[in-house]
């Protein structure tokens, strides 16, 4: 195998294919990149058994040559020196050669690297997912899909399902869904011209983090395809899979009041600095609890109180208050993460009473909600 190569295209490849490779691995073989060389272009491989990610860097495109002088082949390396070597070799291309004895070369300027590589036909096969039952859905409508929904999910591994955030896929509307048994946040679009369908699926938030990071924010599509245990997300030149967690989410539907009794509306950011203010002074407390009541006149009263520590009041006029009067307690936490990802200007926020789970949507009635649990303080 050989090949020359631009600097930057291979930096920007292995960065996102490292986000799939982890030091602690059963299967040794998988702490290597896997690169494989073909007169189209040269693959990059990572995978944990978790996610996997492939990145395609095509010999030419728009006119522009990537990669020369290509002699066929595959090599497994070490992902714990190949990147840092790439990233700090002198010239703007590369040229990597491996010979029969799996040991590779890679020369850039007067610089010159010799690596033991690995065979890449121990490398597992990634399982090729059938395409037929896919579809498409624009790049940033993803990631957003993803930031208002997956910081919901559970970070501990007593319910391992809740560490995932759960997909459906029915009546042409795409619903994304994450609860942690004490906040939930929840989105759903539309998708045009899909003819299939999918119940529920649970992809482990884990992934769909890494995900974001990789995706360019662009609105170009990312095709979605799902089979029984994993789901893939291929854009031109990445190939993203992870598997997905088994067991049965619960139905959340349930959770979400039918009728509220007290309900305002707010500037977004004005409430979400109110508080963030006062959240200052209950750190000390486990949910940095803070407490709103309405007090008429379109006011609210926000307090943070900490006896150890001091208390802190701030009043916040809002743009409309309807239905009865109001007193809870809730995580500060929960309430800045639910406001941050709902990117709209007023915020309409559904009280069912003092101990009930609340509702906080956008304004504009977009099919976004973020659902919270109250906190109980005597």
């Amino acid at each position: 195998m050989k090949f020359i190569i631009q600097r930057d295209q291979l930096i920007a490849s292995v960065q996102d294919v490292m986000k799939a490779i982890s030091s602690r691995t059963a299967i040794p073989i998988l702490t290597g990149m896997k690169i494989e060389a073909r007169s189209n272009g040269i693959t990059l491989t990572g995978s944990d058994s978790d996610i996997s990610i492939e990145s395609h860097i095509p010999t030419e495109e728009d006119g522009i040559v990537n990669i020369e002088d290509i002699e066929e082949g595959s090599i497994v390396l070490q992902a714990k020196y190949f990147p840092d070597i790439v990233r700090k070799l002198p010239e703007k291309t590369i040229e990597i050669e491996s010979d029969s004895n799996l040991k590779v070369t890679i020369r850039s300027g007067k610089a010159e690297f010799n690596l033991n590589g690995q065979d890449a036909e121990e490398y597992p096969q990634l399982p090729k997912l059938q395409s037929d039952d896919s579809f498409k859905i624009p790049t940033d409508l993803l990631k957003s899909l993803i930031k208002q929904t997956v910081f919901a999910v559970s970070t501990m591994e007593t319910r391992p399902i809740l560490t995932g955030v759960n997909l459906k896929l029915e009546n042409g509307k795409l619903n994304f869904t994450a609860t942690d048994s004490h906040r939930l946040a929840s989105r759903e679009i539309p998708i045009s011209g899909s003819s299939n369908e999918f119940p529920s699926i649970v992809v482990p938030g884990k992934s769909l983090n890494e995900l974001y990071k990789i995706l360019d924010d662009t609105e170009e599509n990312v095709e979605i395809s799902v089979t029984n245990n994993q789901i893939l997300f291929r854009t031109k030149h990445l190939y993203f899979l992870s598997r997905l967690l088994d067991g049965n989410y619960p139905e959340t539907s349930r959770l979400i009041p039918e009728q509220s009794k007290t309900v305002l509306q707010v500037k977004t950011k004005e409430l979400l600095h109110t508080i963030d203010r006062a959240s200052l002074l209950a750190k000390e407390e486990r949910n940095s609890v803070v407490k709103l009541s309405t007090m008429g006149n379109e006011l609210l009263e926000i307090t943070g109180n900490s006896p150890e520590v001091g208390r802190v009041v701030e009043e916040i006029s809002v743009q409309s208050i309807e239905g009865e009067e109001l007193k809870i307690s809730f995580s500060s936490k929960y309430m800045l993460d639910a406001l941050k990802a709902i990117e709209n200007d007023e915020v309409k926020i559904e009280f069912t009473g003092a101990m009930r789970p609340f509702i906080i949507r956008p304004a504009n009635n977009d099919p976004i909600l973020q659902l919270i649990l109250p906190v109980r303080t005597y």
